[in-house]
């Protein structure tokens, strides 16, 4: 498919309208969802090969990514993960009809900070492109360098430590962690994790959260210095100097 730039043709913004880019393959589902995304007052291109947007992405800035996991020349998952690797940190949704539990899982362990699966809505897609276009604003979603007292996140790298000691975490603890440090000093609740890391837009009922968080505590709090996270009653989880005065 060749490239079509869609210029924003909707709502007014007080400023230059942001900049969305679509991998989509599905040449009318494509325009589709350029379409209704320029209706809402985005600047959108739209790219149809995984190649061409690793290309179209590694040489200039967009606000925000929705990216298919099925794509010629390059799927979304590799795409992904090679444009994390050049340190290309925009935030991403896939969008896609791959559904499952570990589908999920694969596209938030792979880079990704939000997913939809097809068929959708385009008042949700909406709504979760505004949300992670929220995150742009925040100079602390594009850090390359996360930090929380003597505990140190490199996400170039993937790499914790805390103080001069490494920390080994599991894929799915360290993006809790992550989470937790991109709102450090403010509560994160249960259902934003389960959301953000697990990809679960229900609460499945289970202690799936509170173990990892337990088995991340640990790990931090071997590697020396005081607790750093707390659970605060009714609120959900802090990290940082706030912290402190949280309820165990």
């Amino acid at each position: 498919m060749d490239r079509v730039i869609t210029a924003a043709a909707g709502a007014a913004s007080p400023g230059p309208p942001l900049h969305l880019l679509v991998v989509e393959d599905e040449v009318e589902a494509a325009r589709h969802m350029a379409s209704s995304l320029a209706a809402e007052g985005y600047r959108v291109d739209v790219v149809g090969d995984g190649l061409e947007a690793l290309s179209a992405a590694s040489a200039q800035t967009f606000d925000v990514m929705i990216v298919d996991r099925l794509l010629p020349g390059l799927d979304g998952l590799s795409l992904l993960r090679a444009l994390r690797t050049r340190g290309v940190g925009t935030p991403t949704l896939f969008l896609t009809a791959l559904g499952t539990v570990a589908d999920r899982v694969a596209g938030l362990e792979g880079g990704a900070d939000d997913y939809l699966v097809k068929p959708f809505a385009f008042d949700e897609l909406h709504a979760r492109v505004k949300a992670l276009s929220r995150r742009t604003a925040d100079p602390r979603q594009g850090a390359t360098r996360l930090q929380c007292g003597d505990l140190v996140m490199d996400r170039l790298a993937r790499e914790v430590r805390r103080g001069d000691r490494a920390v080994e975490l599991l894929p799915l603890e360290y993006r809790l962690l992550e989470v937790l440090l991109l709102n450090a000093g403010q509560p994160v609740t249960r259902m934003m994790l389960l959301e953000q890391v697990w990809g679960f837009h229900f609460d499945p009922r289970t202690n799936i959260v509170e173990t990892h968080i337990s088995r991340m505590r640990a790990k931090l709090e071997n590697a020396g210095g005081p607790p750093l996270i707390r659970t605060r009653r009714g609120a959900g989880y802090v990290i940082g100097p706030e912290a402190a005065s949280a309820t165990a």
